[in-house]
């Protein structure tokens, strides 16, 4: 049986050490402590070289116990947070929701996962339930655009299905779709003058880009593909004409060659108008992420939705417009879908989860073993 005291009580240990994201070392080490207490090995790999966080992933793979036959499973979280994320003072109030004082966020986002996954290890062990091979895939990194995920050698993944714990929503909804993103950054390199003596001399490279900008399609492009520009950087005193100005951009979509699409033609904009102002530009895009998209038909899905059906709950799949480690395990070949864990509000200092909420999680993961031994 799980124990809500046990489970709550390591939430609040876990949510109370310090590990803002790149500076993981901390929880890192606590979360190697509680492995070996269950008998587990967490190994990290060299990620932390590339990335230059405080640690690498961990990574614990539970060799089959009476379920060989069983597909392999890979439950991820992080463990790292964004800020303000120091001193993390939670409480669980009369109405069962756990919150911060309200100077920090709470950090339910990973640590609601973590402390249900640890959880959920202790009830498989205590009441010595048969299962395959499940792997534990911890990540650095997360809240820094999936950096651990990404640094990580896609060899040491040893899984037929990956679940996430890691998404907003009710327990029991499943995120089956997340979208591709592209990182873009663009320049504009006009021609500097007097702006009040000879300004015709000069190309202004803030003209150039807001022309551009405009001939873009920016913000919901589609139902599944979204676009916008989150800097414009330039310029200097008013009585020069600019002559250079940075944007930095991004494009997702949950369809992979629309992200594309939208990357090409955000360059086509740019280099048509840079050349009808005479002005040089340089487009650069690289694709942080892969999209990932599934159905109730698949595998991934099917057992999942069995899981949580088992539990008396409701499966609502829902695509996500934000991407996890879900998307990177994906791109490795893994086919992973993202649980939602009940936490509201994340990324802000009123963060909240209700208890009964992480105690769900855990009996979740418990389900998805039991099922998957079930085939």
């Amino acid at each position: 049986m799980i124990s809500g005291e046990r489970l709550i009580q390591e939430f609040m240990e876990l949510v109370r050490i310090d590990s803002e994201t790149g500076n993981e070392r901390q929880i890192a080490d606590v979360l190697k402590e509680k492995f070996s207490a269950l008998g587990l090995t967490a190994a990290e790999d060299d990620s932390q070289e590339r990335t230059g966080h405080g640690a690498g992933n961990l990574l614990v793979t539970w060799p089959a116990v009476d379920g060989a036959s069983a597909p392999k499973l890979l439950f991820t979280c992080h463990m790292d947070t964004v800020v303000p994320g120091q001193n993390i003072q939670p409480s669980l109030g009369e109405d069962g929701w756990i919150t911060s004082d309200g100077s920090t966020i709470l950090g339910a986002d990973d640590k609601a996962g973590l402390a249900a996954l640890f959880e959920a290890i202790r009830v498989i062990q205590e009441q010595k339930l048969p299962h395959g091979q499940l792997q534990f895939v911890i990540t650095a990194g997360e809240e820094s655009g999936l950096l651990g995920a990404r640094s990580m050698n896609p060899d040491l993944l040893d899984a037929d299905f990956g679940f996430a714990l890691d998404s907003n929503g009710e327990v029991g909804a499943i995120a089956v779709a997340a979208p591709a993103q592209a990182k873009v950054k663009m320049q504009i390199f006009g021609k500097s003058a007097h702006a009040g003596v000879n300004p015709e001399d000069g190309i202004s490279a803030i003209q150039v880009a807001s022309k551009a900008i405009s001939a873009m399609k920016l913000g919901r492009i589609d139902s599944e593909t979204t676009a916008n520009i989150g800097k414009f950087a330039g310029g200097g005193p008013t009585n020069v004409v600019c002559d250079y100005v940075q944007l930095d951009a991004e494009a997702r979509s949950i369809v992979q060659n629309k992200v594309e699409l939208q990357i090409s033609s955000m360059r086509e904009a740019l280099e048509t108008t840079a050349r009808e102002y005479g002005a040089q530009s340089e487009f650069q895009s690289e694709i942080i992420y892969p999209a990932f998209s599934f159905t109730e038909h698949d595998p991934v899905v099917q057992l999942a939705d069995r899981a949580i059906s088992s539990l008396g709950l409701t499966t609502r799949l829902f695509h996500s417009g934000g991407g996890s480690d879900a998307n990177v395990f994906n791109g490795h070949k893994v086919p992973t879908v993202n649980l939602a864990i009940g936490y509201e509000h994340i990324h802000t200092t009123k963060e909240r989860i209700k208890a009964e909420d992480i105690v769900k999680v855990a009996e979740l993961v418990i389900a998805i073993v039991k099922e998957s031994v079930k085939g």
